[in-house]
């Protein structure tokens, strides 16, 4: 077998940190535009870059006046970045005029970037008006290319054409309406609700609530609230571009709305509880971006209930990439197993290779239960649908196919005792009460299996002669993309799991994926000892 065999790169790779585009107006008092953006973006654990739509003079009192630049310059900053740099995701915010907003529309059409989350900047805090009324058009036309839009309720009226919503009732039903004229999610935001809707029928409504509204069925759902509390400040200047900003970042990390909102809530209430230690004019305020920075200078610990975003605890991908660094050896060892380098050539004894497929189906059974427990107990609904149909995929397709191949061969199926004990871990994560714990414990089979798997197709294809091979239709099952994006899939949420975590148990996370890593060795070299 080959020496890079030991360094194959088909391992899915760590999430990367998102690299967010903003495009929007410059405050040069540092608290919204441009400016809160960069700042957003860096507190969730992105790379920000910055195409200026507009400059303003303003300050925390007010907007005093506004330049807009020609739109063809916009248009060369957006090319330059996006001819060199991949873009993750796009926040757009202050737009200004109808010729800025069509350059825009025209290089999202061309790009096509992941995710656009369009801030619809009309009216400031301050109650100023930051777009031109006879740009309104320009501007419709430019929401269907959003994947979610974040008006607050003033412009959510204006859009409609319609009163501002007096109540959290109305401005959801206005939220559905500007989802379904447009056709993406709407984030309707509860924050200029005056004093929140204590005598509303629906707990959600009390307090400062947010909520994502899809009329496709958001996950299932066309309207999912996340309640959250009410700060009593001044200081707010800057909010809806921070929070539009940490959505994209956090959206283009996790992949998931309603998870990336119930990451930035938590994040962007702690901005603006802290907001005063900033101490930043006699007006309204701007809110602290890197308020869990402050808290880990002065030697506090977040609560479970708050957001851990890069700063405390892992970055985006940092866990992950250490996992990946800890199975090194653990995959090293696996290839230089003779079942697998038997496997690779076409060597394998074939009662070793029924001795595993019957082994791997007896796995997969005790697997689909964990994985059936981490669906039941993910904290989004997209986490629980990803790994309900992992779960679902293992009885009935992988398992299929061994049941096939087995059912020619006549095979010892006993229970064997790596078998025994691999699962026996999996159902003890699995009742430790962590989520984080239990998808850590379950991320080696999709995470080292692609690794292996993929790298004995690649074996397998350059060998040659594939129709001598006596194990080729099993080894062309590993080309499969969706197991692959399964894979990446997995590797994403455990990583987000960890960085929701406190630091003991992440090390229990650590663990339990180490430990389960050292049992796909052992399922690899059974068959030798016990076939």
């Amino acid at each position: 077998m080959p020496a890079n065999f030991l360094h194959s790169e088909s391992l899915p790779a760590p999430p990367r940190i998102p690299r967010v585009l903003a495009i929007a107006g410059s405050d040069p008092s540092g608290g919204a535009g441009i400016q809160a953006d960069l700042k957003s973006i860096a507190a969730n654990g992105g790379y920000g870059m910055a195409a200026i739509t507009a400059l303003t003079a303003q300050n925390t009192q007010g907007v005093r006046a506004v330049h807009v630049p020609p739109a063809a310059f916009l248009t060369a900053q957006l090319d330059a970045i996006s001819d060199d740099i991949g873009i993750d995701a796009v926040k757009i915010g202050m737009l200004g005029d109808a010729a800025v907003i069509d350059a825009v529309r025209g290089w999202l059409e061309k790009v096509r970037p992941a995710v656009v989350v369009l801030d619809p900047v009309m009216v400031a805090t301050s109650g100023d008006r930051l777009l031109q009324e006879s740009a309104e058009a320009a501007l419709q036309a430019l929401l269907p290319l959003a994947d979610l839009i974040t008006p607050n309720l003033a412009e959510l009226a204006i859009l409609l054409k319609e009163p501002v919503a007096a109540d959290w009732a109305e401005a959801l039903a206005q939220g559905k309406r500007l989802a379904a004229l447009t056709g993406t999610t709407v984030l309707v935001k509860g924050g200029h609700l005056q004093g929140g809707q204590p005598d509303a029928a629906d707990d959600d409504a009390a307090g400062c609530p947010d909520a994502l509204v899809n009329t496709g069925g958001l996950l299932g759902q066309e309207t999912v609230v996340v309640p959250g509390e009410r700060i009593a400040t001044r200081n707010s200047h800057g909010t809806g571009c921070s929070l539009s900003s940490a959505m994209a970042t956090v959206q283009a990390r996790v992949g998931d709305w309603e998870a990336a909102l119930r990451e930035v809530k938590p994040w962007l209430l702690g901005a603006l509880r802290k907001a005063s230690v900033l101490d930043v004019g006699t007006g309204n305020g701007p809110v602290h971006h890197f308020h869990h920075l402050q808290q880990l200078q002065d030697g506090q610990q977040l609560t479970d209930g708050q957001c851990r975003p890069a700063g405390h605890g892992p970055a985006a991908g940092e866990f992950a990439a250490a996992l990946r660094a800890g199975a090194t050896g653990d995959l090293e060892a696996i290839y230089a197993l003779d079942f697998v380098r038997g496997l690779a050539d076409g060597s394998l004894p074939e009662h070793e290779f029924a001795y595993y497929l019957a082994q791997d189906a007896i796995y997969l059974n005790g697997y689909s239960r964990v994985l059936a427990r981490a669906a039941a107990i993910a904290p989004t609904e997209a986490e629980q649908l990803f790994w309900a149909r992992s779960a679902q995929t293992c009885l009935e397709v992988e398992s299929e196919l061994h049941r096939s191949w087995l059912s020619t061969r006549p095979t010892d199926s006993t229970l064997g005792p790596v078998t025994k004990s691999y699962v026996d871990h999996l159902l003890a994560a699995s009742v430790s009460g962590s989520y984080g714990v239990l998808v850590a414990a379950a991320l080696p089979c999709f995470w080292l299996y692609a690794e292996v798997g993929s790298t004995l197709h690649r074996e397998f294809l350059a060998g040659g002669a594939p129709g001598e091979h006596p194990y080729a239709d099993w080894l062309r099952t590993y080309a499969d993309e969706d197991f692959a994006a399964a894979t990446r899939q997995a590797i994403a949420y455990t990583d987000t799991a960890a960085r929701r975590a406190s630091e003991s148990e992440r090390e229990a996370m650590a663990l339990a994926f180490r430990q389960s890593s050292r049992y796909e060795v052992d399922f690899f070299d059974a068959p030798r000892l016990y076939a």
